[in-house]
């Protein structure tokens, strides 16, 4: 298979990753079921889409806008629901999410079905200048390169920011809530604005990758912003392990190796068939996993927790 295959998915395994990192700190670390990731995804490439084509503002303006946005829209969901019980708040999310997926598809200003495209100018011109520059090595045929270039060290980045905040009084509080929540409120801590916080955090990131997918897919429609986003994302958070930054790096790897690579299978199914093949052989690994290691590959049985 050709390199730029491979490129492909590791550009998916990034972006992925980035995502997942918000579902980390949600889920891995204070305890939230937060299945509305991928509303927050759509609000930030919708934004970063419409802000460029409808009003001509700079790819990297908007890209602020659109984190703003989201962060805005994650604060309105802690406001509202963040006092249920975590399986309440799991519905409230997913629901957030596909009502944000069906204005979409639906709104006039959003383009509906027909989505958005040409946004991604400076992106493309930017991209042809590094490839100017790759092919000074030898790697300019790439035409992927640039994009896994930029996915991969922003992913790297946000990663470290995560790592360093977790090492802070602030992360350890989020632990504590975790562990306990009325313990750590009776220490005079405010769980419920540690909560928004670490919502809105997560929020941010799920519109960076938002960002990268708009420039992935160089044509925005609603049905990208599907639920599959989040459930890939705790797949993976299943693969590397729970409360384990270092288990997103490698449980985006492996899912995607696993998931993309069972492409290469000959077999003589129909296009369906193989694909129903490759989920099955992907569910099968994951339960294999579940039962022999349930704490993930990187994960610690302990800090599997989640509050009720």
């Amino acid at each position: 298979m050709s390199v730029d295959f491979w490129i492909n998915v590791g550009v998916l395994a990034g972006i992925y990753g980035i995502f997942t990192l918000g579902l980390q700190l949600n889920a891995g670390f204070i305890g939230l079921l937060n299945f509305g990731q991928a509303g927050f995804m759509a609000i930030g490439a919708y934004a970063v889409g419409l802000l460029v084509v409808d009003f001509g503002w700079s790819l990297w303006l908007a890209l602020l806008a659109g984190i703003l946005l989201a962060v805005i829209g994650g604060l309105f969901v802690g406001i509202s629901s963040l006092r249920l019980r975590s399986d309440h708040f799991a519905i409230a999310t997913i629901a957030f999410a596909e009502i944000v997926r069906y204005v979409l598809q639906n709104a006039e200003f959003s383009g509906g079905n027909q989505g958005v495209l040409g946004y991604d100018e400076e992106w493309r011109t930017l991209s042809d200048w590094a490839l100017a520059k790759l092919a000074l090595i030898g790697l300019g045929d790439y035409t992927q390169l640039p994009l896994f270039i930029a996915v991969w060290l922003a992913f790297l980045v946000l990663l470290a920011v995560l790592i360093v905040l977790q090492g802070t009084p602030w992360g350890r509080v989020l632990r504590g809530i975790r562990e306990d929540e009325d313990a750590t409120a009776a220490l005079g801590k405010n769980v419920f604005a540690y909560k928004l916080q670490s919502l809105a955090i997560a929020a941010a990131l799920a519109a960076v990758a938002g960002f990268f997918v708009a420039l992935n897919v160089t044509f925005l429609y609603p049905s990208v912003f599907d639920p599959t986003f989040t459930f890939f994302g705790y797949a993976m958070l299943v693969l590397g392990g729970f409360a384990s930054y270092g288990g997103v790096v490698l449980g985006g790897i492996l899912f995607w190796t696993l998931l993309e690579g069972t492409r290469l299978f000959d077999t003589a199914l129909s296009a369906g068939q193989q694909a129903s093949l490759r989920f099955i052989i992907v569910g099968f690994f994951l339960l294999l996993l579940s039962r022999l290691r349930p704490q993930g590959l990187l994960g610690n049985r302990a800090e599997m927790r989640v509050r009720p």
